[in-house]
Formats: structure tokens, sequence, C-alpha cells
């Protein structure tokens, strides 16, 4: 095009030769003159930090945070639903003190992708910079990702993390700069202390270590059972409780609720004080534990977050490295040699919910004679046929469905009556505000990055197009030999069936709200199907049951959800006499 020619230009000169008497005219062409910026972006929101923040350049992802109210801190109002606040992200790299970012109106935001289209009103506004480290991976890759600094991988508490003071504004339709400083830094997490029940461990890992080019940790959080301390000959079967990040072991109180705790109101379970209920049940659960009939065993939950989420799901990743393998051969048996674990396949097995549902039978699929059981309640997605509500193999789009003359938005989001509270273009939009390339620290990103192969610039493949929801058969291709767990079950049962055997079995709530039932559905249909040898295992479904439902058809999904422990360990240890060897030591560790 030829350089004098610009239609931006020209279309303002025969507006303004029209119009230029009235009073509006005159306003538009002072804004026009006065700030060029000011027809692209009615807002810009300036950033800066000083040395006493940090005297070197930092890296990370700088995000602005807009809210409706003071309840909380805008940082705290950011979710994946339509009650969000608003947050815009920029990736910032070598930013140096006293310099100012600038946010003008391109960047990336969610719910409102646009500064431009934020409409004026009264605002709390809030800037934050997630801190990022660059990695020299073993293959070759150098990436820049955000550490957990022990909080599990959560950007708006992560220690180091710097972020403003809330200052309320107000937008009008005139063009304005807001200044945000950096002033405050979120401070360290104490470590969880040991008591007579509760153990901690932490070891560094030489299998991450090599592979993310500098130390990697795993640790644990161990039950001791009753006992333990007056029977120094007994060894223990190992209970692996897979889930989220934990700060320490949960679910577990040695005292009853407190009497000044102020009721809090679950809308989800509709129950008002489910916080006492929560601490009720956790002081059950240890007047059970300590009780004379309850199974003597080693309860653990792992702490393995990786730079990509909380939690790395316990398997080997070209992304995220080969936590399964650590997990197996570093872990465990540092656990099982320091608290007298029985240290055999056969006296281990595995159960969680949701991420960790998944990871149960990952790991009982991935390593099947080194546990001896999996419980794996609403479990992330395990078929990719139904990725949620996707089928990665056969639809070309996420986002949509589309017809040939209309298309619909797939859901993502529901309560136990089918009200939707978000979308899947939304849930991913919200994550691409808050990190590029896979590095939100959320749930979809996180699944991009442990099952996906690494793309030439060292980060994930995209599944999908961020934006556009487009899939991308090839990745889906690679995603399916490597982790569609359905489908490795049918395709490996021929040579593992045998250690397979009685050792599947799967709950879901079949309102879960994330639809994962469907998957599980389809599971089901498969495990079925097998017959030399046949899975004898079970699948289970509650009705309305939402998320996290675990298999009690006893107890509603708000109570169901805090039983893990005491549901599943003593399921296990009357299966176990079926499934053990001849002279395995079933009786020492039930006194």
């Amino acid at each position: 095009m030829h350089s004098k020619f610009r239609p931006g230009i020209y279309f303002f000169h025969i507006v303004a030769f029209h119009f230029l008497n009235t009073a509006k005219m005159y306003k538009y062409l002072f804004l026009f003159l006065l700030c060029p910026l000011c027809l692209s972006a009615q807002y810009s929101v300036g950033v800066s930090f000083y040395p006493k923040q940090s005297k070197k350049p930092l890296d990370g992802r700088l995000l602005i945070l807009f809210s409706k109210n003071a309840d909380a801190e805008p940082r705290f109002q950011i979710s994946d639903d339509y009650i969000s606040a608003q947050v815009f992200g920029m990736d910032v790299e070598n930013w140096e003190p006293n310099k100012s970012k600038v946010f003008k109106g391109a960047e990336f935001g969610y719910p409102v992708q646009s500064l431009r289209d934020l409409p004026p009103g009264e605002y709390y506004v809030q800037a934050l910079l997630h801190r990022y480290e660059t990695f020299k991976r073993k293959d070759g890759h150098t990436i820049k990702m955000p550490m957990d600094r022990g909080e599990g991988q959560q950007w708006n508490l992560a220690p180091g993390n710097l972020y403003s003071k809330p200052l309320k504004i107000i937008l009008t339709e005139r063009p304005q700069l807001i200044q945000l400083n950096l002033t405050e830094e979120i401070p360290p997490i104490e470590a969880p202390e040991d008591s007579k029940y509760i153990k901690h461990i932490k070891i560094q890992s030489t299998l991450l270590s090599e592979f993310w080019g500098r130390p990697m940790y795993l640790g644990a959080h161990i039950l001791l059972p009753e006992g333990w301390d007056t029977h120094p000959d007994v060894h223990y079967p190992l209970a692996v409780f897979h889930g989220h990040f934990p700060s320490d072991f949960g679910g577990f109180r040695t005292e009853p609720p407190d009497a000044n705790l102020k009721p809090d109101s679950s809308a989800r379970f509709q129950i008002a004080g489910y916080n006492r209920i929560v601490q009720q049940e956790a002081y059950d659960f240890y007047k059970l534990w300590t009780g004379p009939d309850f199974p003597r065993v080693l309860a653990i939950e792992i702490q393995h977050p990786c730079p990509f989420y909380d939690d790395s799901y316990a398997v080997n990743s070209a992304n995220v490295g080969p936590y399964g393998d650590a997990i197996m051969t570093e872990l465990i048996p540092e656990i099982e040699r320091r608290f007298r674990g029985i240290g055999q396949g056969w006296a281990r097995f595995t159960y969680g919910g949701s991420t960790g549902g998944w990871e149960a039978l990952a790991v009982q699929v991935f390593y099947p004679d080194q546990f001896n059981g999996c419980y794996a309640a609403c479990p992330d997605p395990v078929d990719f046929r139904a990725y949620t509500v996707v089928d990665l193999y056969k639809d070309k789009n996420a986002y949509f469905q589309e017809g040939p003359f209309s298309k619909i938005a797939r859901p993502a989001i529901r309560n136990y009556l089918g009200q939707i509270s978000a979308t899947l273009q939304q849930t991913n939009y919200y994550e691409l505000a808050l990190g590029t390339k896979s590095r939100s620290g959320q749930q979809f990103d996180i699944w991009e990055a442990v099952y996906s192969p690494v793309g030439p610039d060292g980060y994930p493949m995209r599944i999908w197009d961020k934006v556009t929801g487009e899939i991308d058969p090839q990745v889906a291709a690679y995603w399916k030999e490597h982790y569609d767990l359905t489908y490795i079950l049918q395709r490996d049962w021929a040579k593992n069936g045998a250690l397979w055997r009685g050792k599947i079995h799967l709950y879901c709530g079949d309102m879960d709200n994330y639809y994962l039932n469907n998957a599980v559905y389809l599971a089901e249909d498969m495990l079925k199907s097998m017959s030399n040898p046949p899975y004898d295992g079970q699948v289970d479904y509650g009705d309305r049951a939402e998320h996290c439902w675990n298999g009690d058809h006893t107890q509603p999904n708000g109570i169901s959800r805090l039983r893990y422990h005491r549901y599943f360990i003593p399921k296990w240890t009357e299966e176990v006499q079926n499934r053990s060897p001849a002279g395995a030591d079933l009786k020492s560790w039930r006194y």
C-alpha cells in the first residue's frame, strides 16, 4: 500500500469536514490531537517496581486486575466462571526497576478481552507480577516458567510475587493513565511441623533435577498408624492418596471443632456452617484412625508441584519431566524405608479424586505390578473421546458445535441441575489471560503440558488454538497413544490384563460439574467388554452427585468428598486378601 495513503486519517478528515461545527466533534478532535493513542484505547495502565523490591531485571507475567467491590483484593476475585473479576496479562522479560510497563489495550484479557472495551465506572484496580525463572532443560530447550515456592503454584499466593495495593478509581469516557506501583511482596510460607501422627519428608530428586537443570524436590505428608511407635517390628502397607497440592495431611484433626469458629455458608452444597462440618469430619476420622478396628497402614499425600501446575500428574511427560519414575523409584522407596513400609507392589494401593482420580488410575495403568488396587473418584478425562464435552478425535473445534447456519458454545461447568456457569471458551480465555505458552497454572494448560509433545519453542504443543478453539489432530493422535487411559488399557489388555484384574474401581457423580462422567461411561463400556481376563473391578455412579463424590451412596456429596481415607482404606484391606501372593503378611499390621 502506498505510504501516503492512510485510510484512517483520510476518513477522519471527511468526518471532520461535515461535523466540525458541533461541540461534540470539537471534543473528539481535541482528544485526537492531544493523544494519538486515544482512538485505539481509552485507558492505559502503567506499572513500575523499584530497587527495594528487586535490584535485578525480572521476568514473568504482569497482571492488571479490576474488581467491582472491595470484598476481597482483586487478585482473589479472579475465577473461570461468570462471576469473575477482570484480568489483563502481559509477558515481561528483563524488566528493569524504575521502568514502567504500560497496558494500552492490545493485551489479552478475561472476561473482557481488551482494555479498550472495559466500560466506564468505579473499580478497584491492582497489579501483580507472577515471577518466572529460567530453566535450561536436559532436552536442550531454555524456557521461562514460574517455580513453585511452597504454595502449590497459586499465582495470587506465590511467595516472592510482587503486587500493588488495591486502588479505587473511576473510569470515565475520557482517556486516562492509571499508575500502579508494585510495592508489596508475598511473604514465604512456613513448612508444617511434625506431630505424633503426621510426619513430613522432602527429598531432592535426581531424575527431576537432571531434567530441569536445577534442584527439584518431591515431598509427602505421612500419617502414621496408631501403634507405629510401639510396634517397631511391624511393616505396613502403603496407601497413596493423590490430589492437588496438600499443604499438610488433610482431613485429620486431633481436636474437636473450634467452638468459636464463625459458621460459613456453602453455596455449592447449600449448607450453613460447612466449615464446622469439615472440622468435625476430620476429628471423627482421627477417632476412627486411632480406634481398635481401623486397618493399620501408612497413608501418604504426595507433594509434587511442577513449573506448570500444583501437581505433576504423577506420570512421565515430555514437557513436565519423569515425575512418574521419580515418585516410584525415589520418593516411595524412601518413605517405605524411613517409616517401615512393606515395600512390595501387592502392599500398595492408590486412591484420589479429580486430578487425583486420574493419577490413581494412571499409575495403576503405567505401573501395573507396583500397585494392588486403584480407587479413582471423579477422575479427569480418562477417555479423550470425552475430553469433558469434546471428542478430540472427531471434533474440529473445542469451543463450538457448528451447524450449517449456526453454532452453539460448548459448556465447561455446571451444577447438579445442569445450570451452566462457564463455557469452554471462557475457561480457556481465563487461562490465556493468566499465562501464555501453557503457563497459566490452570486445568487445561496442565493437561496440555502433561500430554503434549514439546513444541519447537520448548513449550507444550497446543491441543487446540487457545483463541479459536481449532483442534490439532496430530497432537490429539500423540495424546491418544501416550495418555488416553481407556485406549491404553484396551490396547495393552492382552499383555497386562492379569495384572489389572480386580484392581480398577471408578466412581463418578452423573452430574459431575466438569462433565467427567462422560469419559467414565466410555471406560466402563470398554472394561466390561474385556473377557480374557475379565476386569473384575467396579464402576459406579452417584445420582445427581457432583464433583468429588467418592462412591458412598449413604452420604450426600458434601460429606462423601471428605471421607476418602476412611472409605477407601478399609475397602482395600478387605479386597487385598483376594489379591495377595502366597505367604504375604496380612496379619501383623491388623493389630
